[in-house]
């Protein structure tokens, strides 16, 4: 008797989670972003400064960065699937205050934290990154257009520029050390799908 050899199963193409809008959506974000971020330590950290030297020319990029930043969402809204995203990022259920519970616990058991698309801490920082980003924008132009508000309004819009741009900088070290320990996370929003198993465990609720 002749034995075969089994043929293996194909491997399962995953579960599709990101258009190709949403991802760029997200990549343009991203850049600009990293431009401000970068650009700000260089016009802040005197060490860095002196590295450059021209203070003029990373200003300029600082501004029109800022000023792109809202750009690519803007543009993502052309996509149903962004705005559907938007949509979910903006709702939150009664699983949504369990899984804040669990985190501020330390549960880290996968059915302590029920999620659906998106977790409540990804809706939380979503709302908040949005909310920061209108309020450097804002503050941005006050400072940069100096001679349409008064000195008292740009001195309290340096302040709070200023202190702000700090604490995005942490906040998107904070994500950006979770994103770095998720690679299938990372897969979702690079190729646009993420395995069966994995979107069954982080987000049991969600149903593509």
């Amino acid at each position: 008797m002749t034995l075969r050899a089994e043929t293996p199963a194909p491997p399962s193409a995953g579960v599709h989670r990101f258009t190709r809008a949403e991802r760029w959506v997200h990549r343009g974000t991203a850049a600009l972003m990293g431009v401000c971020v970068v650009t700000a330590a260089f016009l802040y950290i005197p060490q860095l400064a002196v590295m450059v030297g021209r203070r003029e020319l990373v200003v300029r990029v600082h501004e029109y960065a800022g000023l792109a930043l809202p750009v690519p969402v803007l543009l993502g809204l052309a996509s149903r699937a962004f705005r559907g995203d938007l949509r979910f990022l903006n709702r939150f259920g009664p699983h949504d205050r369990v899984w804040l519970r669990a985190a501020l616990r330390r549960d880290r058991r996968y059915s302590a934290r029920p999620a659906g698309k998106f977790n409540a801490g990804q809706k939380i920082y979503a709302a908040w990154i949005a909310g920061a980003t209108l309020v450097m924008l804002g503050t941005g132009l006050m400072m940069w257009f100096t001679h349409l508000t008064p000195l008292m309004w740009r001195t309290s819009a340096t302040f709070v520029h200023d202190w702000l741009s700090l604490t995005i900088g942490v906040v998107l070290a904070g994500h950006i050390g979770m994103a770095l320990g998720d690679p299938e996370a990372r897969r979702g929003l690079r190729t646009g799908t993420v395995s069966e198993e994995w979107a069954r465990r982080e987000h049991p609720l969600w149903r593509p």
